[in-house]
């Protein structure tokens, strides 16, 4: 499923001029300086390829001869390669003279006959050239040990096109790919059709984490993994032509561009996703609303516009068609989420449906973590909920802090309206108790899971007693989770309002993790504690003791007879969600006399 679908967005690709996706039997590559030929051989400039972008010098994206897929053996690539193939010096590799002596021979037996020019020039320069005068020659000197081990091409002084983009140049490459065939024949397990079958399939580039060479995604390369005497690729058998489709539509949705909305991080596990249409503008305009759901910040006013619509479409249960033309319940969504796993990519998740559906997984998503007051002025990303669940250290949290599978299983439950993974609701709450940041994201993320299990529970007829958390304080709210939260914020206040802002320590940063799970040993200590913290505020603000008194008792009175014991995860769950609504509450309320809030906004998006 995952193949066929690359396999047809790379047919998309192919037919839009402006995608710039590479022609069967070719590659986009990275690469850093062109080697400029005289029509003897004789090196006439090396011209600089690199971008600016930014502080950065990035190589150029060329389409060049696909590469060859290297482990251990010397392969050379065909008119492109790293310098210690192309010019016999490198850095690093330490069988630079036997990778040079490798690309002389191909392209001497490749090439042998050449009428044209620049292939003419090409094997000229490399019958004259010896490894031994590139730190001398004139023309290297200036870009001195930079070169070293970047990709290179060639072009012909005097033309702006390079050497493999020459007519006689492609008709050379599809020859050797003709003589390098000759496998076997069979039935491909994407098109259906009898084809050649591809040995091994081409690496995979972008993913964070895997090998910078490339990771594979189909391979077989131990007798553990195959069958029935099968070999490699023989045990999955796909084409060459769905081979290369599929390998170059998901590399260029992994291609590191600041002009790449379809790629996302989202911690250990690197997101691409894309749309299927008749029409390629509906497609073009379903994955604008998918870049402005999981990356705001990057997409246009427009496709932002668009997905605040279609949301508003799906709470009035109307057709998103409504919007627009260019907008179609039926366009198919793809969302693949890959993680490293050594030389191989593991598939985190693959979610598949149509816009409608995800349109609605995404407003039920939004509705879960509804706070009132808002506080974020715009929903907030996958990667902003799952940065909620690291520890915060000076004031910010790492992406790197993630816990690995939690990323994955939570961006899957979005997209697909299941349950949020039992793990984010666990994380959330010891993140609580070990760094106090009660912050408005990561009560959010809470709310929404219990939310959703509760709703969920209710329309599998599954037995509950438990309702969904209130958006906003419920004073009517009789759970015990939610009531202690209430009191322990009320019971912070009181202190505040004694002793004044400068505390060195409240009753939140020593007792909140105790209080939220043991509840019957801390709140009568806290209860003691808070009567003389009235009795001193009786005598300078007598109608503020008497309101916040009043606050109390109102809170106790709708507590069982006793302090529960302990508190499940859960109730923690909910004790953090009433400390948070209780806090925002005050400054609500017109005769608010109480000390700032102090829950970071820090996580809000």
């Amino acid at each position: 499923m995952i193949l066929a679908a690359l396999d047809a967005y790379y047919a998309r690709l192919r037919d839009d001029p402006e995608s710039g996706i590479a022609a069967p039997g070719y590659s986009p590559q990275k690469i850093g300086y062109a080697l400029v030929l005289g029509a003897g051989g004789e090196l006439i400039d090396v011209e600089d390829l690199h971008e600016q972008a930014g502080k950065r010098r990035i190589p150029r994206l060329l389409s060049v001869p696909q590469p060859e897929k290297r482990t251990v053996a010397i392969k050379p690539n065909f008119l492109w390669d790293k310098t210690s193939y192309a010019l016999g010096v490198s850095a690093t590799s330490k069988r630079s003279e036997q990778e040079h002596a490798a690309f002389k021979a191909l392209h001497r037996d490749a090439l042998a006959g050449a009428d044209d020019p620049g292939l003419r020039a090409l094997l000229a320069f490399l019958e004259a050239w010896s490894p031994a005068r590139f730190h001398d020659h004139p023309r290297i000197a200036p870009h001195g040990d930079n070169l070293l081990d970047a990709n290179l091409v060639f072009r012909l002084d005097g033309e702006t096109r390079y050497v493999h983009d020459r007519p006689a140049a492609r008709d050379a490459w599809e020859r050797l790919q003709g003589q390098s065939g000759g496998g076997l024949r069979g039935t491909c397990l994407v098109t259906g059709r009898q084809a050649p079958l591809a040995r091994l399939h081409p690496a995979i580039k972008g993913v964070n984490g895997a090998q910078s060479s490339g990771a594979s995604l189909v391979s077989f390369n131990q007798p553990a993994f195959a069958s029935y005497g099968k070999e490699q690729g023989e045990n999955a058998p796909v084409s060459e032509q769905a081979t290369f489709a599929y390998t170059t539509a998901l590399n260029y949705l992994l291609r590191r561009d600041t002009r790449n909305r379809q790629r996302l991080q989202i911690g250990d596990t690197t997101v691409v996703f894309w749309a299927q249409a008749a029409d390629a503008g509906q497609a073009a305009q379903a994955e604008d609303v998918l870049a402005a759901f999981f990356d705001p910040g990057n997409a246009d006013e427009r496709a932002t516009a668009r997905l605040q619509g279609a949301l508003e479409q799906v709470r009035q249960a109307r057709p998103l068609r409504e919007l627009g033309a260019d907008l179609d319940d039926d366009t198919r969504i793809f969302v693949l989420g890959l993680a490293p796993n050594a030389a191989r990519l593991s598939i985190r998740f693959w979610e598949t449906s149509s816009l409608g559906a995800f349109a609605s997984r995404l407003a039920d998503h939004y509705a879960d973590l509804a706070l009132e007051p808002l506080p974020w002025r715009r929903p907030p990303t996958p990667q902003a909920l799952a940065l909620a669940t690291a520890p915060i250290y000076d004031g910010r949290a790492k992406a790197e802090d993630v816990p690995p599978h939690l990323a994955g299983e939570l961006t899957r439950a979005i997209l697909t309206g299941a349950r949020y993974p039992h793990s984010v609701l666990a994380a959330i709450v010891m993140r609580f108790r070990a760094d106090g940041e009660i912050t408005p994201l990561r009560v959010a993320l809470c709310k929404a899971t219990l939310a959703r299990a509760a709703r969920l529970d209710r329309q599998h007829r599954h037995h509950t007693d438990k309702g969904e958390p209130p958006v906003s304080l419920d004073p009517g709210n009789t759970d015990p989770g939610y009531l202690l939260g209430r009191l322990f914020s009320t019971l912070e206040n009181v202190q505040r309002a004694a002793l004044g802002t400068k505390v060195n320590a409240t009753i939140r940063d020593r007792y909140y993790g105790a209080a939220s799970a043991t509840p019957a040993i801390v709140f009568p200590v806290l209860l003691r504690t808070a009567q003389s913290h009235l009795g001193k505020l009786r005598k300078d603000k007598g109608g503020l003791a008497t309101n916040l008194e009043k606050d109390i008792g109102q809170i106790v009175d709708a507590l069982p007879p006793s302090f529960p014991p302990s508190l499940d995860i859960q109730a923690q769950g909910r004790f953090a969600i009433g400390y948070y609504h209780q806090t925002q509450a005050r400054f609500a309320r017109p005769d608010a006399q109480d000390a700032d809030d102090t829950a970071s906004e820090g996580d809000a998006e």
